[in-house]
């Protein structure tokens, strides 16, 4: 009797074919869902097999990252995000403050700003932790100013290395983690945003522009002994800084002028407000707000903020519904579109007028988004300790990708808690 030879099939081998099945599958049902509706769909849910795996590939490729045999080890195992879930609980960190400085250039940071943070610069494949008193980033809205915050003064510059605008010494404000920074476009001011309020900074001046607290709440305060603070502080700058548009869990959207000053408001048309963001040429504003991991945004017109007042939870031509499902938690504006970050790891490309342009999955909660000057390069940091780097317009890479995005990733990073190094994918 001729006797059977059991075929068995590499680790190498069952990473790439249940991957790219994992993958087809999604993009099949994302595909029919947009055509015809999710309710019509009937079909199972795709689920990715490779848990057991990932320890055998996450060892791997250190050792890859160790024989600077990277790239030939991401033909074999392309990335993936949920067989390394199990890494997350004890490895996994805030990514963001992302400060895009060219197309091949980012700083930013790992932990939030109630964790003690490390600096991070990439140049090309190359990362390098920066000066270890840096505690916050941000970038202008135009004009190519960083804000750069240390142990107790914030300073503005010129590009990533040119010369100094201007320095505003911390003071009060020395021992709050910093939310956000985003100087203004000739760096002689910046919007400082923490859990203890947003402020609007000089170089000699601090300024308390939200939440603006009645009396009555600071007598209570001091009653009953606890310090006032805010939830989901969010706040943007329009381009040309004419605007700040700031808000928080338990507020609406506040219109001000760029001294801080109240024009107008946006009411949320979920529960809680959470981002706000303008488009390029300031001619729309978005606000989202969230309702546990989903939300709806809404888009208003940003030739007609003065005097706006949007109400809560109504239906009003004043606006248009941009999208009803995401909780946004970063965004960035783009020529032609935003591009939102969402609670369960997709980015999304939405334009003014509501219409989704494209979807791509990256896993975990979207921390933080920059794109390059010349909107070649997108910068996303993950609740996950990752770090992607996103090439718009060249074509997907390989047929593991998620989603209808013709976005190219270059490379991952995996800037892990308790990890010697970062590790490149």
């Amino acid at each position: 009797m001729k006797q059977e030879v059991k075929k068995t099939i590499t680790p190498q081998r069952e990473w790439f074919l249940k991957g790219e099945q994992y993958a087809k599958a999604i993009n099949e049902m994302v595909a029919f869902g947009n055509e015809h509706g999710w309710d019509k769909w009937e079909g199972e849910e795709a689920e990715d097999k490779r848990d057991h795996l990932g320890e055998l590939v996450f060892e791997a490729l250190k050792q890859a990252n160790l024989e600077d045999t990277v790239d030939a080890f991401r033909a074999d195992f392309p990335p993936a995000y949920t067989p390394l879930i199990p890494f997350l609980e004890t490895k996994s960190q805030y990514i963001g403050d992302l400060v895009a400085i060219d197309a091949h250039t980012v700083a930013f940071l790992a932990g939030t700003s109630f964790e003690r943070r490390t600096a991070y610069l990439v140049s090309g494949t190359s990362v390098r932790p920066l000066d270890e008193q840096i505690k916050g980033l941000g970038k202008s809205m135009q004009n190519n100013v960083m804000a750069i915050a240390y142990a107790d003064k914030i300073v503005t510059q010129q590009g990533w290395s040119g010369p100094i605008l201007a320095e505003f010494p911390l003071g009060d404000l020395t021992q709050i983690g910093i939310s956000k920074l985003i100087p203004f476009n000739d760096g002689k001011r910046v919007l400082f945003l923490s859990m203890e309020g947003i402020y609007l900074l000089e170089e000699q001046k601090q300024k308390l522009i939200h939440p603006l607290y009645t009396e009555e709440e600071r007598k209570e305060a001091q009653k009953e002994g606890y310090e006032l603070s805010i939830d989901m502080e969010n706040a943007t700058l329009s381009h040309d800084n004419t605007y700040i548009v700031v808000g928080d869990q338990g507020r609406d959207h506040r219109i001000l002028t760029a001294n801080g000053e109240e024009v107008g408001s946006v009411g949320p048309q979920s529960s809680y407000p959470h981002f706000c963001l303008f488009s390029k040429d300031d001619s729309q504003l978005i606000t989202n707000s969230c309702h546990f991991y989903n939300g709806i945004t809404i888009g208003v017109d940003g030739t007609k903020l003065d005097g706006m007042r949007v109400e809560a939870y109504e239906d009003s031509e004043d606006f248009v519904y941009m999208d009803e499902n995401m909780r946004v938690y970063q965004g960035v504006a783009l020529e032609d579109y935003y591009v939102l970050g969402d609670a369960y790891g997709y980015i999304r490309a939405i334009n003014q007028a509501g219409e989704e342009v494209w979807q791509h999955f990256l896993g975990g909660t979207i921390s933080g988004i920059a794109v390059s000057e010349d909107e070649t390069t997108l910068w996303v940091g993950t609740y996950s300790g990752t770090l992607h780097k996103l090439v718009l317009g060249k074509g997907i890479r390989d047929t593991h990708t998620i989603g209808t995005s013709d976005l190219y990733e270059e490379f991952r990073l995996l800037v892990w808690k308790e990890e010697p190094q970062v590790w490149r994918w």
